[in-house]
């Protein structure tokens, strides 16, 4: 599976010109990290693809590129297990290594190129997206489909597969992590995949590939995540934040992540896409996140210039 399994899904006009991405690769603490490519030398901005639990850059190209256009340097890096990314001790990753790993990617990403960087996250990718811009200062602007707060009860709710252990999860997890710490799962057993897309046959694609949703994860990287504090979004003023929010996402609802970005002390917009599910492949929704996209990257260019 790659991301041709995934373009399918997509309406035929955003799939036409879709570039197929280039595979690169980058060293780092012991991991040999896959990042998917579409460079486009003359851009002004760049677009920085951040993916979620059960995703990698694959699953999120198509979408990524259509609606950045091409125009827009993209690249998308497979977070440690997941995609194409070649990790040691796989059932050692925590949270706190996929934060860390794109810390240093954004740093060593704009210290070899100066051009403005927009990171777009999609799903768990959208806190994660947040966060590293915070830490980085190196951002020009967050657009994110989701921003789940798991300190929200009913945000945890709507995480795991059975929104009644959602709410205790942190504190079971965190007692359970010194025995059944390194023990994989497929996320899917975790998360409701099958909400994943208003789409069934999309949703089992995700829940299934054995390089995204089918691939394990142990169930410390779960609680690692689960007890995780990222920064309050009243001190968040790293850049404007864009919440691109699924407006039919039965599985993580937009009310949850609106709630968030009201708190974000830095400038926001809200677009809802509308008809779109958790993986946004519907119209007109679909074109709602190009246009927001496009005007990001307007935005961001101009100030540059």
């Amino acid at each position: 599976m790659d991301y041709r399994s995934y373009a399918q899904f997509l309406p035929a006009r955003y799939v036409e010109d879709l570039a197929p991405p280039i595979s690169t690769w980058w060293p780092w603490r012991g991991t040999r990290v896959h990042i998917s490519r579409a460079p486009v030398p003359e851009a002004d901005v760049r677009v920085m693809v951040i993916h979620g639990g059960g995703g990698y850059s694959g699953a999120l190209w198509p979408v990524a590129t259509a609606t950045a256009g091409s125009d827009v340097d993209v690249l998308a890096p497979d977070l440690p297990l997941y995609g194409d990314t070649v990790v040691a001790q796989p059932s050692r990753v925590r949270y706190e290594d996929w934060v860390a790993l794109l810390t240093d990617l954004v740093n060593a990403e704009r210290a070899a190129d100066p051009r403005p960087l927009i990171l777009f996250g999609a799903s768990m990718g959208g806190m994660l997206a947040y966060e590293v811009a915070a830490r980085t200062g190196q951002v020009a602007a967050v657009v994110a489909t989701c921003l789940l707060d798991v300190t929200d009860p009913a945000a945890r709710a709507a995480a795991t597969r059975y929104p009644f252990l959602g709410r205790p999860a942190p504190a079971v997890l965190r007692a359970l992590d010194p025995v059944l710490g390194r023990l994989r799962v497929p996320i899917r057993w975790l998360a409701d995949m099958a909400a994943m897309s208003t789409d069934p046959a999309l949703s089992q694609l995700c829940g299934l590939d054995p390089r995204g949703g089918g691939a394990g994860v142990p169930l410390g990287f779960v609680s690692s995540w689960m007890n995780f504090r990222h920064l309050a979004p009243e001190e968040f003023t790293a850049a404007p934040v864009t919440l691109v929010a699924p407006a039919a996402d039965t599985w993580t609802p937009p009310e949850l992540s609106i709630r968030f970005l009201q708190r974000i002390s830095a400038p926001t917009t809200l677009v809802m896409l509308d008809n779109c599910g958790h993986y946004p492949i519907e119209e007109p929704g679909l074109d709602r996140l190009r246009e927001a996209m496009l005007t990001v990257c307007g935005q961001v260019a101009a100030q540059a210039g």
